[in-house]
């Protein structure tokens, strides 16, 4: 995924209700318009991989189909494909309480100690998906705001699965602090830049933020922060990214050539490491 002290939106905030367990023992219920598949299918692969082809198609329509059956016989990418079009209202009315079902679906089915590569990926989205959930609630639902709920998820996603997201996510927890959980920039700023050393637009830009001004305790290091903006704005692609844009052009109009020039060879080291 809020203003606050950097004054940023963060923008893949996309958990799960304090009632549910956290064990992952496949307890999920079904979505209720997932029990009935309109149509048969051989297999539940089968049955994903003709929603995948109808998606793909713009027949929005034959691959929700197809992704329920799937979905409905334990398909976790099924799953993850009806969570994300829910949560967004891409091509079904917008329903962030379906998203949710599904998405805690996937957790609640996965086997640490029978791990799918394959399926690694999808369930690493689903905890962060649910820590978002968890952090903002879902209005009109039971779902709650529960950090304490969001930074377990986030803390399992990020220790786990290493994901740059969960990551992210748990800086910002740590940066602005929420109930129980104290404030804490040092662990912000490590979380931060594990986020930002695997190429997350995001964590670059408010590391880089963080450290060209100085912030909080944290020392101020002009080029190395200036480096970090410089990836950032490069990886800016769309509308969404502006604010990104626009840190790196206030940083840029205030540094000197020398943390212009120190800037570009930290870029070009980082760059070569990648």
């Amino acid at each position: 995924m809020r203003d606050r002290a950097l004054c940023l939106t963060v923008a893949l905030m996309v958990g799960c209700a304090t009632t549910q367990a956290f064990a992952l023992d496949g307890s999920a219920e079904t979505p209720a318009d997932a029990k009935t598949p309109l149509s048969n299918f051989t297999n539940p692969l089968q049955a994903l991989r003709q929603g995948i082809a109808g998606y793909r198609a713009g027949d929005v329509k034959s691959s929700v189909e197809a992704f329920k059956y799937a979905a409905a016989n334990g398909n976790p990418l099924a799953r993850w494909k009806l969570g994300k079009m829910y949560a967004d209202g891409d091509g079904v009315p917008q329903d962030d309480a379906k998203a949710f079902e599904y998405f805690t679906q996937i957790i609640q089915s996965y086997d640490e100690d029978n791990r799918s590569i394959r399926d690694m990926s999808v369930v690493s989205n689903a905890f962060v998906a649910l820590g978002v959930y968890d952090l903002n609630g879902i209005a009109n639902t039971d779902i709650k705001p529960d950090p304490e709920r969001a930074l377990e998820m986030f803390q399992y996603a990020a220790l786990n699965f290493g994901s740059a997201d969960a990551q992210y996510n748990l800086a910002r927890l740590y940066l602005d602090g929420a109930n129980s959980i104290p404030k804490d920039v040092r662990q912000a700023v490590r979380w931060m830049a594990l986020a930002a050393e695997k190429n997350h637009k995001e964590a670059e830009a408010l590391l880089g933020h963080m450290l060209f001004n100085g912030f909080d305790g944290v020392a101020r290091q002009r080029a190395r922060g200036l480096m970090w903006l410089m990836l950032a704005k490069d990886a800016a692609t769309d509308q969404r990214d502006a604010w990104i844009i626009d840190l790196y052009n206030k940083a840029a109009a205030s540094a000197t050539e020398a943390d212009r020039q120190v800037a570009i060879l930290y870029a070009d080291d980082k760059r070569h490491r990648n």
